[in-house]
């Protein structure tokens, strides 16, 4: 009983004076950095330059193939692109083996290959590994470029590209990269269908013999494999590759604005701005001040809790995400805050972001924002060292940026030194609201007036989607060209006035496929604007019924009456002699210039409607006819751009219809073919009854 006593005394003891040495009233000092022990990785180098970085783990039974070539950024200049498909076209044959053979030996090893102008990357089970080297090393040495698969990639980017051509964001990117680098320089260039379409089977020869080159490359084998065995590999596939030596370049630095300036890319259908503040920075890799501005820029933008998201989505509600990045680079880098957000808060959203860029700059951080965020970067850190690749690529950024060969052992000891003057320092610094380029992707109607104030010049710079500037006040028409004459050349090319209004009804079927899904649509209409639609995909269908006052849908089971603009946007739409009623709808059509549209120039025509929801219309300047159009379409999901690229016209008595349609928003494309056209069948009006 004593001893029971005794303890509890003792036990009572201890608790109070622990109690009594904690001062509550402060915040605990921060501990020491944690040791990082980082997995050891062995290098060898073969006789040819070639560098071999060698990353044990066990754990799996499994070896990845990393290569990377390091080289001086080149200009592609009138053929940017075939840099990427050079890299495309490695992994399509080689002397030895064809495109299937390739593929099908890596299907069968369940491996991944994948090639780029200036990597290789494979991975597979061990046991198969060395046949997995066999195939690199054969697409390594004994490449086979044809003229055939040349041809399947440039047509898949140009697909690509041209969806990205009714992309915001990649719109913005186009312009932000024009803006902060300039297009005499490589990170300022841009891939576009026509530079696409001029490389070369010889361009891309070339660059593969002048820089697939062993002595600038960089080799890591991570997994399941100790250094002899990689060795022994390596030689024996890879030592008959043959160094050359490559040719360097140096571009001038781009600098960031003497004074802030403001940009925007127009596009009328849209409900929404892309915007965008930013400048180059220079912020070398493994520079002392990576880390410390690493941390800045993470509580400026980083993080979901980083106040730029904070401000702009939780205190304002102007988007549902702001983030900032600060790059470094071996050459130059870059800074930029983005978001999107309604055009009705464009300029507010932008004050915002230069509010929050003055603040970090002016004012010291928390305490608490400090360790959050630290907190924040250890435990990614932390995390990723759980990945076998993460030690081989601190090992391949050591090699290839020269870093230091402690760099990321001591990482965060360096992290958990940076102080809140450290922060202040680096804002300082990096951190240029007043040296911005602020970008806007959006509807100028509705916003450029408002940007005016960002701009110390008062002035908003117009660009294309290409970056390229012009001056919208200047409509770069040919001389005596009106919105008149536009419209009516389109009426005369279509077949005329007179026979257009010959036609009572139509009926057509369209179909296509997407994503591997078949799509039949039959479409009725009848004078001046009844519409019944049923859009078949297969396993289901939807209908679309309007009677030229009411409308309604049926899906699934269910029946919604369409009312508002939807509503609004299918009485214009569904209405046979459109382009001679505009004033019957309220619509004002306004001529606003020329672009090109695949190609050729077309005639730009802006439809003004009552509800201020603009749709753009281009007409080809030879043919007169019309080849592409946008609008906004409203769903309970959010508001879309859609975009309609219209060609194969074909008379039906006596009046031309596309038989192509090409349909995208957003990155999903569909391209629908006519299958029948038939007028004047004498359509009963039952058909368009709403019930």
């Amino acid at each position: 009983m004593k001893i029971k006593i005794i303890l509890i005394v003792l036990l009572t003891l201890t608790v109070q004076t622990l109690f009594a040495q904690v001062d509550r009233s402060k915040m605990p000092k921060a501990g020491p950095a944690p040791e990082i022990k980082l997995g050891n990785y062995q290098t060898f180098t073969l006789d040819n330059g070639l560098k071999v970085i060698v990353v044990e783990n066990h754990k799996l039974p499994e070896v990845t193939f990393r290569m990377e070539i390091v080289k001086d950024p080149i200009l592609e200049k009138d053929h940017a692109g075939y840099i990427d498909i050079a890299g495309q076209l490695l992994k399509t044959g080689t002397k030895n083996r064809t495109k299937d053979q390739i593929d099908e030996e890596i299907d069968f090893m369940g491996a991944s290959l994948y090639t780029s102008g200036q990597s290789i990357y494979g991975s597979s089970l061990t046991k198969h590994f060395p046949k997995l080297m066999d195939i690199i090393s054969d697409i390594i040495l004994h490449p086979d470029f044809k003229q055939e698969q040349l041809d399947k990639i440039k047509k898949k980017m140009i697909s690509n590209l041209k969806a990205a051509k009714e992309q915001p964001n990649a719109i913005a990117n186009n312009l932000r990269k024009v803006l902060f680098y300039g297009k005499d320089h490589p990170y300022g260039e841009l891939v576009t269908e026509e530079t696409v379409k001029s490389v070369t089977l010889d361009m891309c020869k070339n660059y593969y013999e002048n820089y697939f080159r062993p002595n600038i490359a960089l080799l890591a084998l991570v997994g399941d494999i100790n250094v002899k065995e990689a060795k022994s590999l390596v030689t024996k596939l890879l030592a008959g590759w043959q160094k050359k030596e490559v040719p360097n370049f140096k571009y001038k630095t781009p600098k960031k604005p003497l004074v802030r300036k403001v940009a925007i890319v127009d596009r009328p259908t849209s409900v929404q701005s892309v915007v965008m503040v930013g400048y180059p920075v220079i912020l070398k890799k493994g520079s002392e001040d990576v880390i410390k501005a690493n941390v800045m820029n993470s509580i400026l933008g980083g993080p979901f809790s980083s106040r730029l998201n904070h401000n702009l989505r939780e205190t304002h509600g102007y988007t549902y995400g702001a983030r900032s990045v600060l790059a470094s680079d071996r050459f130059v880098g870059y800074f930029n805050a983005a978001c999107t957000v309604r055009n009705s808060v464009t300029d507010s959203s932008i004050a915002e972001i230069l509010k929050e860029m003055k603040r970090i700059r002016n004012e010291e951080v928390s305490d608490d924002e400090l360790t959050q965020i630290k907190n924040y970067l250890t435990g990614s850190f932390a995390r990723s060292l759980e990945r076998p690749q993460t030690i081989a690529t601190f090992a391949l950024n050591i090699e290839k940026y020269n870093l230091p060969k402690d760099y990321y052992k001591t990482y965060l000891k360096k992290l958990n030194s940076v102080t809140k003057s450290d922060i202040k320092a680096m804002a300082k610094k990096y951190i240029k609201p007043n040296n911005s380029y602020v970008m806007v992707v959006g509807k100028a109607d509705e916003v450029a007036g408002k940007l005016k104030r960002f701009s110390i010049s008062g002035k908003v710079d117009y660009y294309d989607m290409y970056g390229n500037k012009y001056d919208p006040s200047v409509k770069n028409l040919p001389p005596g060209v009106t919105i008149e004459s536009v419209l009516q050349k389109y009426i005369d090319a279509i077949g005329g006035k007179e026979n257009l209004l010959k036609v009572k009804d139509k009926t057509s079927v369209v179909e296509g496929g997407t994503q591997g899904m078949n799509i039949k649509i039959t479409i009725e209409q009848k004078a001046p604007n009844k519409l019944y639609q049923v859009v078949d995909f297969g396993t289901g269908q939807q209908k679309t019924i309007f009677n030229g006052e009411k409308a309604k849908v049926v899906a699934m089971g269910q029946e919604r009456e369409l009312k508002g603009d939807r509503l609004e946007q299918l009485k214009i739409q569904s209405n046979l002699y459109l382009p001679l009623e505009y004033k019957k709808y309220g619509i004002t059509p306004e001529l606003a210039g020329m672009e090109k549209v695949d190609g050729k120039d077309a005639f730009k025509v802006v439809l003004k409607t009552k509800s201020g929801k603009n749709w753009v219309q281009y007409y080809d300047k030879d043919s007169g006819l019309k080849v592409k159009e946008q609008f906004t379409i409203s769903v309970p999901q959010g508001s879309f751009t859609q975009t309609t690229k219209f060609g194969d016209y074909r008379e039906v008595n006596g009046v031309k219809y596309p038989f192509k349609l090409t349909q995208s928003m957003g990155p999903q494309s569909i391209e629908l073919k006519v299958k029948s056209l038939k007028v004047n069948t004498g359509l009963s009006d039952s058909i368009f009854d709403i019930k």
